[in-house]
This record gives structure tokens, C-alpha cells and sequence, in this order.
């Protein structure tokens, strides 16, 4: 429930970096230039826990860990000094990304983080967040191991990087009343999939992300951060739900 007249902030989501044209895929050039708009604009590019509190702003999120983050996203983010979180597979870190990509036969194969990478990554400043130790369909877990899965992900980052990760993504964005219960029991903030900017009374549990691959262009990200694409994300999302129904 989002309250009337309120100024939305947006949560970018965003996997990898590469020239693949998958649809989990950003050519890097593309990124850097995102990232010189937020900056020539003045978008408050604020930490992902921060974005209830932040009417207007921006924050950015990476999913998966992989390794061109590193290459590609990383020298971006230090020389703009933008905060981002970049949410991590704790059970596959150093490996690929071998896990189900439900139906969608373009996704590459392709490279994680090992835990030096996470180090360094977490030493500039980026956050580290939770997405699971394996990438499951944490819904259709029963939940004791959807717990499983959520807490030995917090405790095997913090034994790695010295501090425990404030926030979540939901793998493939799925998630249900008992899996964000049990998520309150060890993050601060968790975002699903839902297309729309954040709300202040947003569930701190259930946040909304824009996922950047409807943003490629340029002039549809620029009104998307500025807040004035409200209306072509309600298309989207009408047009998202059609494709499961189907």
C-alpha cells in the first residue's frame, strides 16, 4: 500500500555485466553511462538500507556476485563514490552460476566472485548482502529449510568478511508471509522483483526493485531515476503478470 502523493524512490537491479545481450545482462558501456547520468542529474545514490528513509533517491543492487562486477562495476562505483550492494550465493562463491534459470535458455554461463574478490569488493566500500546459499525457490522450501538456507548465508559471509550482511534479495525474487518472517530474523531490508519504485510504508521485507533491463536506454533510465515512469512500470508489470498466466 503506498501512500498518495508520495515521492518514490527507485531500487536498480542489476546481474551482470557483459556483452552477451542475455536478458540478466548490461553491456558495461551502457552501465558507465547510467552511472554518468545519476551523477549529472544529482540523483542521491543512497545505500539500499537507507532507500525507505530517502524519498527520490536511487539505490544500487547487483544480484548473483559475478566476477565482471569486479572488471566493470567496481572502478564505476569507486570513481563516482556510489554506494551500491552486490548480494551474495554463498554456497557457489568462486564458482558459476550452475543453478535453474527457469526457462530462459539465453543465460550465460558465467563466473562468481571467489571470497578474496568479496574482500576487496567489501574493503571499497561496496555492501555485501544474503541471496541465499544455493539460489533456490525459497517459497517452495518448506520453511525450516528456507530458514536454513537464510541463516547459514548471514553466518558464512560474516565468518568471511567480518560483519554480517544487512540485507536480502529472494532468489528469482520469490518469497511468501513465512519466508519474510523468517527473513526479520537475521536481515534488515529484503527486496523481491515487484516492478515499482519504493514507498515509504513499503514491508521492509518485500521491497520493489526496477530491474534494468527494461532501462536500457537511455532516456527511459534518466525518467525512471527522476521518478516519472510510473505509469510505463504499471504497463510492465500488467504485461509480466500476462507471461506467467500464459
Amino acid at each position: 500500500m503506498s501512500t498518495p502523493g508520495a515521492i518514490g524512490s527507485a531500487i536498480l537491479a542489476y546481474h551482470s555485466l557483459d556483452q552477451s545481450g542475455s536478458v540478466i545482462s548490461m553491456h558495461p558501456d551502457v552501465f558507465r553511462r547510467q552511472m554518468e547520468l545519476l551523477v549529472e542529474r544529482g540523483v542521491r545514490v543512497v545505500p539500499l538500507p537507507e532507500i525507505r528513509r530517502s524519498p527520490g533517491a536511487v539505490a544500487l543492487t547487483f544480484d548473483d556476485a559475478y566476477r565482471n562486477f569486479v572488471t566493470h562495476a567496481l572502478p564505476v562505483l569507486t570513481r563516482h563514490r556510489l554506494p551500491a550492494t552486490v548480494f551474495v550465493v554463498s554456497g557457489r562463491v568462486g564458482a558459476f552460476n550452475d543453478w535453474s534459470q527457469k526457462g530462459y535458455a539465453s543465460i550465460p554461463r558465467l563466473e562468481l566472485m571467489d571470497w578474496p574478490e568479496l574482500v576487496e569488493v567489501a574493503a571499497a566500500g561496496v555492501e555485501l548482502g544474503g541471496h541465499s546459499v544455493t539460489h533456490p525457490d525459497l517459497a517452495a522450501m518448506p520453511p525450516e529449510r528456507a530458514r536454513e538456507e537464510l541463516r547459514r548465508c548471514r553466518e558464512e559471509i560474516a565468518e568471511r568478511i567480518g560483519r554480517p550482511p544487512r540485507s536480502l534479495a529472494y532468489p528469482y525474487g520469490s518469497s511468501s508471509p513465512d519466508v519474510r518472517r523468517v527473513t526479520a530474523e537475521f536481515y534488515e531490508v529484503a527486496c523481491g522483483t515487484e516492478l515499482r519504485y519504493v514507498q515509504p510504508d513499503d514491508d521492509p521485507f518485500d521491497l520493489p526493485r526496477l530491474d534494468v533491463y527494461y532501462l536500457e536506454d537511455l532516456a527511459r533510465f534518466e525518467r525512471a531515476v527522476t521518478g516519472r515512469a510510473a505509469a510505463r512500470l504499471a504497463f510492465r508489470r500488467v504485461l509480466r503478470r500476462l507471461r506467467r498466466i500464459l
